[in-house]
């Protein structure tokens, strides 16, 4: 008698394991290159930043400063690597509900940093 039950309960048992090994799917991994994930990254914070550029009040400073908005975004998306991580520590550091004048002081401090260096031309028509 207790053949026989433990006969059904190995019979169970493996039906079991075999039905979940069926309809379990296989996790498929492959490795990624370090290109992919900053590339990832780097869209992502650029569009974080163009976000930004986007509200009402950004696009007010910028033009009372004398930055034209799409300009900016332009220089955003033309950004290298280090220079958004740059800016985007600057603008991680800054205390949430800010008027958002020290993230336009932070745009414009590193397009200014890019035209002296000679790597833009913004102000060349001021």
């Amino acid at each position: 008698m207790i053949r026989i039950i433990s006969k059904c309960i190995t019979i169970q048992l493996l039906i079991t394991i075999f039905t979940v090994c069926a309809l379990t799917p296989a996790a498929r991994a492959a490795v990624i290159d370090t290109q992919t994930i900053l590339s990832q990254e780097n869209s992502s914070t650029k569009a974080e930043l163009q976000n930004i550029l986007a509200r009402d009040d950004v696009r007010e400073q910028l033009i009372l400063h004398g930055v034209d908005p799409a300009d900016a975004g332009l220089r955003i998306a033309a950004l290298t690597n280090d220079e958004l991580s740059q800016l985007q520590q600057h603008i991680n550091d800054l205390p949430a509900g800010s008027d958002g004048l020290a993230i336009l002081g932070a745009v414009f401090l590193i397009l200014l940093v890019l035209e002296l260096v000679g790597v833009t031309n913004i102000f060349s028509k001021f």
